[in-house]
């Protein structure tokens, strides 16, 4: 079947808009500035400064501290170095410009472990206390996770017998994580409570952003896939991705493996079959499926709502998509509503001419979950891909690695 030509009209896509979430009271989402959880506002003393991109690992650690206690809190969003310059007013502040931090009656605490101690002082621990002897030692562990980890990604190997050296060592205190699962009947680290095990605790938070970080860079730069070599962990990836106070703040691979460079100070590639696969399928928007995100339904309904989240966060921002596109004069226009009529129709769309290398601009520049939820991000980005491959192969501008200045928040002002 040939393509159509026939882009829908902004009028006509808009109509397959989703209807606005409730920021305030409803699931966990990047956009809100203000979380009551049906409680009053007057409630809400903890003011959270967290980055605008969504991605920093330290402020998702209180980001989802604060909603698995259902506080009350406001956000303030900033711009992380990486992605352009420290607003003023931050920097008067919080001199340092450290993120995140937290606001208390006048009181800023910064450091992600400090700020949690300061919570926990207020609200009470997430279960476990970060101070008991057995959470000590699961903060040990996950810096010697770190540790391994850094060591492989961000230390460029000499010969072979090295990488596998690091490959081995970052495995066995993997497994050192799994035994600890393991003694947890519900798969936690730390449950919130003994008798209802369907909540993480302290331990288990303290775990999720570089576990996060870690399932996709070894994926993408070393061809290792954690969750199939590691299953304890893969279950207790797949029991966050069921808590809608996780999944408001998960990134996606094609998101994590190209913010992570600039942030590391650079990503080693270990090429061989797996990595090569895993790295294409990223790139282009496709995604690794389960070894992705597990257990939540794509069926077609599902796949229609995440469809329809990812069009209206386009519509939001479609003329700054327009206005920064590689193609000038607001060329990109019709191929962008092209993109979005295929994604909506599941048919093929005629692009203008020389619209490829704009199409893949924008699918390398949609980032999880700032723009938009995982699967969202992942219909969207297969979208553009399917649309610009109906045009040619050219590619859009490379994805810098010493920073992300091509995300520039200000841009979307």
């Amino acid at each position: 079947m040939n393509p159509t030509r026939n882009a829908m009209s902004w009028e006509e896509l808009a109509t397959y808009v989703a209807d606005p979430i409730d920021q305030i009271n409803g699931l966990n989402n990047p956009y809100s500035s203000l979380r009551l959880f049906n409680k009053i506002e007057s409630e809400a003393i903890v003011t959270l400064y967290r980055d605008n991109h969504a991605w920093c690992p330290y402020c998702q650690k209180v980001w989802i501290w604060l909603e698995l206690k259902k506080i009350p809190y406001r956000v303030k969003k900033i711009t992380m170095r990486c992605y352009g310059d420290k607003e003023k007013w931050y920097l008067r502040k919080v001199p340092s410009g450290m993120l995140p931090a937290i606001e208390i009656k006048n009181h800023v605490i910064t450091e992600s472990d400090e700020i949690l101690f300061v919570l926990e002082q207020i609200y009470g621990p997430l279960g476990q206390s970060l101070n008991e002897k057995e959470v000590l030692g699961h903060r040990r562990l996950e810096r010697e996770l770190f540790s391994s980890w850094c060591n492989w990604l961000c230390r460029k190997s000499l010969f072979q017998g090295q990488e596998e050296q690091k490959k081995e060592s970052f495995k066995l205190v993997a497994k050192k994580f799994e035994e600890e699962l393991q003694k947890d009947p519900f798969g936690w680290l730390t449950p919130i409570s003994k008798d209802d095990g369907n909540k993480p605790g302290s331990a288990d938070v303290i775990f999720i952003p570089y576990v996060e970080r870690m399932n996709a860079s070894l994926a993408y730069y070393k061809g290792y896939s954690l969750r199939e070599e590691h299953p304890l962990i893969n279950t207790w990836l797949s029991n966050l991705e069921n808590l809608d106070e996780y999944r408001g703040t998960q990134g996606d691979f094609h998101t994590h493996v190209h913010d992570l460079p600039p942030q590391m100070g650079g990503c080693f590639t270990y090429s061989n079959e797996a990595q090569k696969l895993f790295a294409q399928e990223i790139d282009k928007g496709s995604g690794l499926g389960k070894l992705e995100l597990v257990d939540l339904k794509v069926d077609q309904k599902s796949k229609n709502h995440y469809e329809a989240l990812a069009l209206g966060r386009v519509i939001k921002h479609k003329e700054r998509i327009i206005a920064v596109s590689p193609m000038k004069n607001k060329l990109f226009d019709q191929p962008l509503r092209a993109a979005l009529t295929s994604m909506i129709t599941k048919k093929d769309c005629t692009p203008g001419e020389n619209s490829a290398s704009a199409l893949r601009y924008l699918r390398d520049r949609i980032s999880v979950p700032r723009d938009m939820p995982l699967l969202s991000g992942r219909l969207l980005r297969q979208a553009l891909e399917r649309t610009a491959n109906i045009d040619g192969g050219d590619l859009g501008p490379k994805i810098p690695t010493k920073n992300r200045l091509d995300q520039n928040p200000r841009l979307f002002d």
